[in-house]
């Protein structure tokens, strides 16, 4: 039976109407048309459909929304402030950091959670904070270099 839930997505005020088991990815994919965050292994293993909820990384391919209502979603569309790149988007563009891109989203709000937190991370903290989020690419070095740059201001 459906129900209605009322969340925040990107600072905006939600009202959505579907089953409370529908997945959070579903919902913002598929009703909110927010197509930055993507389905890797539907298990929330990879880290490809993290966004953060409540200001932590998760995935959104594991969370219901009966689990999600009343809390404030950022997806990687939500880290720009309109037409400004949020400093980490401006660091991976600069250091190449994605090559196919699929788990970048997943890792950008990660990062961007890592930042809030800690805003002069090393390297080892970096790569410990980005441990849930899977690069098939092996663009690992060029992402810890982007995350440094950004923490370092020098975009």
């Amino acid at each position: 039976m459906k129900q209605t839930f009322d969340l925040t997505v990107n600072g905006q005020r939600r009202q959505l109407t579907t089953e409370p088991d529908t997945t959070l990815l579903h919902v913002l994919r598929n009703d909110l048309g927010l197509k930055g965050t993507r389905f890797g292994c539907g298990m929330g293993l990879c880290g490809a459909c993290f966004v953060l909820l409540d200001g932590r990384p998760a995935p959104s391919c594991d969370i219901p929304m009966w689990s999600a209502a009343g809390k404030e979603v950022t997806t990687v569309e939500g880290l720009a402030d309109g037409d400004k790149l949020h400093p980490l988007q401006e660091a991976f563009l600069a250091e190449q950091a994605a090559q196919c891109g699929y788990c970048i989203s997943g890792i950008l709000v990660s990062a961007a959670a890592l930042l809030a937190e800690n805003p002069h991370p090393d390297e080892r903290e970096v790569a410990a904070a980005l441990d849930r989020n899977l690069c098939r690419c092996g663009a690992q070095g060029r992402i810890i270099r982007a995350v440094l740059r950004a923490a370092e201001g020098g975009v």
